[in-house]
């Protein structure tokens, strides 16, 4: 009965979990999609992002946790190798989308609106978003699927695969040291260092902007404006940094574990490796909820899709109830052809 009672309530919790990441992650596409506030070109990093945890919500982590109720595989192992790949593919995509959106957030907090625009530019985004699709491949199905990552190991994988005494079979995913360094260093410690080197910079420049702002309101109301954009500015840094944080806590475990058990014979027990990755998939589930908590913007757009668009939810345009809105809205400011101004409500992407 202690079993039963253990395994229904991983059930309720795998299925609680995975109904918020649905909703939350739905949320997200369909704000970017359907409301002009947050329609802008960098938000489509956060689509895709959101797209990627999402077909983690649904394609992985429901059969991990069978298996983790069942104590077993029960799905034959081409579809093993599968659902492996898949794992691979849409948990590395999810990190690089993070790291692609601290490189955004640093070209446009550290960088001049100009150079934004010339670095970041519509054709730019869409290769960036198509490489955090296309490099898990390279890592995910071609390896696994040609069996490369259990080269030199594969007797270790079949004692562990089947289980003499209840005749069952597990789902089991080993890899050799190349596989386990290479698959390491693409999906966590290369876009690891490029998001410490991001935020740094970030963290430097939002250290700048807090003393202009204290020399801004020491000589009085003048440059309001543009105090407002730097708080802003600095709000998005700090809200990104949260983001990074959550992301290390939750892949560092896995990741370095990864590394270390091919060197000391793979003795990692497999409750610690569940663990790890069960980890790391709870980043998938934080993504959504640190962008709805976390971004005013975000929040209005999805209190207008909750609540079918009501008015009093709408931020009204400055330019009045029935003039267009022409400029993009980049980190806070808006940036028209050929002129630079400072919104009074401005918009901080995440």
């Amino acid at each position: 009965k202690k079993e039963q009672r253990l395994s229904r309530s991983l059930e309720i919790s795998e299925d609680s979990s995975q109904n918020l990441m649905f909703f939350t992650l739905t949320c997200t596409c369909v704000c970017v999609c359907v409301c002009v506030c947050v329609k802008i070109k960098t938000n489509y990093f956060i689509v895709s992002l959101a797209f990627a945890d999402l077909l983690v919500s649904v394609l992985v982590m429901p059969f991990g946790a069978i298996e983790l109720v069942h104590q077993h595989w029960i799905y034959g192992e081409t579809f093993c190798l599968v659902r492996t790949s898949l794992d691979v593919l849409l948990t590395t995509a999810s990190i690089l989308h993070l790291c692609c959106i601290a490189l955004d957030r640093y070209y446009a907090i550290c960088c001049q609106p100009l150079v934004y625009r010339n670095k970041m530019t519509p054709m730019r985004v869409a290769l960036m978003i198509g490489g955090c699709w296309v490099i898990p491949t390279f890592i995910s199905f071609l390896p696994i699927m040609q069996g490369w990552n259990s080269i030199g190991i594969d007797h270790l994988i079949n004692e562990r695969r089947f289980n003499n005494s209840s005749n069952t079979t597990s789902c089991v995913f080993m890899v050799n040291k190349p596989y386990a360094l290479t698959c390491s260093l693409v999906a966590f410690y290369i876009p690891l260092v490029l998001m410490v080197l991001a935020y740094q910079r970030i963290y430097i420049t939002a250290r700048a902007h807090a003393l202009q702002i204290s020399m801004l309101q020491r000589a009085g109301g003048a440059g309001t404006s543009r105090n407002h954009r730097m708080r802003t500015e600095t709000k998005a840094a700090k809200t990104l940094c949260i983001i990074m944080g959550c992301f290390c806590l939750c892949w560092a475990p896995f990741f370095v574990t990864n590394v270390v058990d091919p060197f000391i014979d793979y003795t990692v027990p497999e409750q610690l490796w569940a663990a790890c990755l069960w980890l790391g998939y709870i980043n998938s589930m934080l993504n959504p909820i640190l962008y709805a908590f976390l971004n005013k913007s975000f929040r209005r757009a999805f209190l207008i899709i909750l609540c079918c668009g009501r008015q009093r939810y709408r931020r009204p345009s400055i330019l009045g109830s029935g003039a267009p809105c022409t400029a993009t809205q980049i980190n806070g400011s808006t940036h028209t052809e050929g002129v630079q101004s400072y919104s009074a409500h401005p918009f901080t992407v995440i």
